[in-house]
């Protein structure tokens, strides 16, 4: 049995599957690999500064800079590829506990994943909130006030400083989001780990964390991850194509 028929049979067999997603699934929708070769942080020094808070809190011009780049980012007009879909079929399907993701670009929610469903480990880059009185809002607010030339939007209520509500350096992560993933973890009867390199944590430990319950594991990622040898099957297709594929071999959706 090879991998895509073996990681197949196992999501037909699943009930409580819980998918890990990170960039990869981004890079299918074309959102550049914030660390890859075109990533912000390989191009632009000031890269640290605009993610960290304190930076962005007390420096103007960094904030400015912020804007610019949310104002400009690829990822607002991003649409969901078909892997984001076949997650959805998952779930309508009755089979997907839940999703965690390190992405922040908001396209699970936008493909029609339930948001009780999805947890954004750092954050979604497509709403905006008052740092001061806490008033949120869609991004595209901002946006539209930096595109007719206000270049450090302030809050309309309160005439605070405004962001978009990603995790910074310098924050922690939300508790409440942590606690649900590792719920999750705890028990899935599988995990399907997606476009991650399973480097970064917290997330990248649930994968082996919910192995020690008894979860099984499929990886589908382009590069070797550090928990290829707790998976069952691991696939290196394009994303965007094998996801689709898996879900419908397993007789979901289509």
């Amino acid at each position: 049995m090879d991998d895509f028929v073996r990681a197949a049979d196992l999501i037909s067999r699943s009930s409580r599957i819980l998918a890990v997603t990170g960039a990869g699934l981004s890079t299918a929708s074309g959102i550049p690999d914030f660390r890859g070769p075109q990533g912000r942080w390989t191009q632009d020094p000031d890269a640290e500064k605009v993610s960290t808070l304190s930076y962005y809190l007390l420096d103007e011009d960094i904030r400015r800079k912020a804007w610019r780049i949310r104002a400009t980012s690829p990822a607002l007009a991003a649409e969901p590829n078909p892997a984001h879909r076949a997650l959805v079929d998952l779930e309508r399907a009755g089979r997907l506990a839940g999703i965690v993701t390190q992405n922040t670009d908001g396209l699970h929610l936008v493909a029609g994943s339930g948001p009780e469903r999805v947890h954004e480990i750092h954050g979604n880059a497509r709403q905006w909130r008052c740092e001061d009185c806490g008033r949120t809002g869609p991004l595209s607010e901002m946006v539209e006030r930096i595109n007719a030339g206000d270049d450090d939007p302030r809050c309309p209520d309160c005439d605070g400083i405004t962001r978009a509500t990603v995790i910074l350096f310098e924050e922690m992560l939300d508790p409440e989001v942590l606690d649900a993933s590792v719920k999750l973890a705890e028990t899935a009867d599988l995990v399907m780990a997606i476009g991650t390199t399973l480097t970064v944590h917290p997330v990248a430990g649930l994968v082996p964390y919910a192995f020690g319950h008894t979860a099984r594991v499929v990886i589908i990622n382009a590069q070797e991850t550090p928990y290829d040898y707790l998976a069952d099957a691991i696939l290196r297709d394009p994303i965007e194509d094998v996801v689709p594929r898996l879900v419908e071999s397993a007789g979901i959706g289509g």
